[in-house]
């Protein structure tokens, strides 16, 4: 059986900022499956996850904290 790809969530800094400056607010929360980046204002996890805060090895995005996990993952855009 081949092993599931963790799904990283973070919350990213830069998009909290420019909502600060605009009227029209974007999703903030990140959702990274394999090769693919969402992003949406809610995240539902059903099952385990994991808290992770590593400041001297950040993601490739530059996120030093995050959620991981290998459960399904419904991410909200409104």
């Amino acid at each position: 059986m081949p092993k599931s790809a963790i799904t990283y969530i973070h919350v990213n800094q830069h998009k909290i900022r420019q909502n600060n400056k605009q009227e029209e607010k974007e999703p903030v929360i990140s959702v990274k499956r394999g090769s693919s980046n969402e992003y949406g204002f809610e995240v539902k996890i059903s099952g385990s996850s994991e808290v992770v805060y590593r400041p001297d090895k950040p993601l490739p995005c530059g996120a030093k904290v995050w959620i991981e996990t290998l459960s399904p993952v419904e991410l909200l855009s409104t």
